[in-house]
This record gives structure tokens, sequence and C-alpha cells, in this order.
């Protein structure tokens, strides 16, 4: 992932809260940042296919503003997040496998809510609430805490540490949720 621009664990940057954006004033920095981020998971999802979806934040192309896009699994379009947070979020969670562009190699079990409600800002200015749930819920709330200077290990278990993507055997499919 490193030869394709993405910013490796152990870089401070990746750990460092990003700079969210004064919009509408900063728009073109704003378009130029989004512009960069589709340009990567392009060259990222050319070298590898992603059943679960992907997602990449600014910081880990090596830019430390509050942008991420998140490509969910399928045909749906992408979603672009300019100062995004967590607004809220149901008590409800499950344990799934996510990987990291940051750290390729190993897959961690991470707890995350069932459902989170995340606000953004357009380019316009304006506020925009949106409720995500299961899949695109743990895909949105991964990039934020990007974006907050996390990266999932902070959400494992005690105890509970990385594998090997070796290990890893579900590799190429979706997250499997009980329906309810």
């Amino acid at each position: 992932m490193r030869d394709l621009g993405v910013v490796q664990e152990g870089a401070a940057i990746l750990v460092t809260p990003a700079r969210p954006f004064d919009l509408p004033a900063e728009r073109d920095e704003a378009e130029r940042i989004v512009d960069e981020l589709f340009a990567a998971l392009h060259r990222i999802s050319q070298v590898h296919p992603f059943a679960k979806g992907m997602g990449i934040a600014a910081p880990q192309i090596g830019i430390g503003r509050a942008a991420a896009v998140v490509q969910p699994p399928g045909v749906a379009p992408a979603i672009i997040m300019l100062n995004p947070r967590i607004t809220a979020r149901v008590d409800a969670s499950d344990e799934q496998y996510e990987g990291c562009l940051s750290f390729f190699d190993v897959r961690g079990l991470v707890p995350r809510p069932l459902e989170i409600t995340a606000e953004t800002t357009t380019l316009s200015g304006e506020t925009v609430t949106t409720v995500y749930e299961r899949g695109l819920a743990r895909l949105i709330h991964h990039e934020i805490d990007h974006l907050d200077g996390l990266l999932y290990t902070a959400h494992m278990r005690a105890g509970v540490t990385p594998i090997p993507v070796e290990e890893y055997r579900q590799g190429g499919q979706a997250w499997s949720y009980s329906r309810s």
C-alpha cells in the first residue's frame, strides 16, 4: 500500500486529529483533497478487490484535513465526508474483522455499533445528518476514526490483537449480520 501512496502505521499524521474545513470558504481546497482521495481509491482498487467496500481518509494520503471517501460494496455511489462527526450511536453492537490500508497485513476483531448517526458538512457549508447501519456504519465509523486520529486497534477489546492476513479466513466476503 505504501507504493500506492498510503501512509503506513507509525506515521504521526495517523494519530493526529485532522483539521476541519471552513466551508464554504475553503471549498476549492476541499474539492482538491476529495479529488486526491478518489484518485487514491482508484489506484488501490486496481490492485485489490474489496468485497466489504473500502474507504480512505485524508491523513492516510498525508493530508491532515477532515475529509474521507467511502465506497460501499456493490455499485452504490461513493460517500464524501467533510468534517464528519458521529452524533449518535445505538447500544447494540457486534464484532467483525476490519482491515486498514495503513497496516494492510493484519485484520482485527473490532466491536462497533450496528447503527450510527453522522453529521457532515457540504461544500456550501450546510450540515447534513445521515443514519448508517451495519456494514456501512462500520465503514463510516472506521474513516471518521482516522480523522479523529484513531486506528481501529484503539477499539479492540483488551487482550485481543490483530491477526496476520494469512490467518484471516473471510477475505472476499461481505460482513455477516443476522436479520433483526
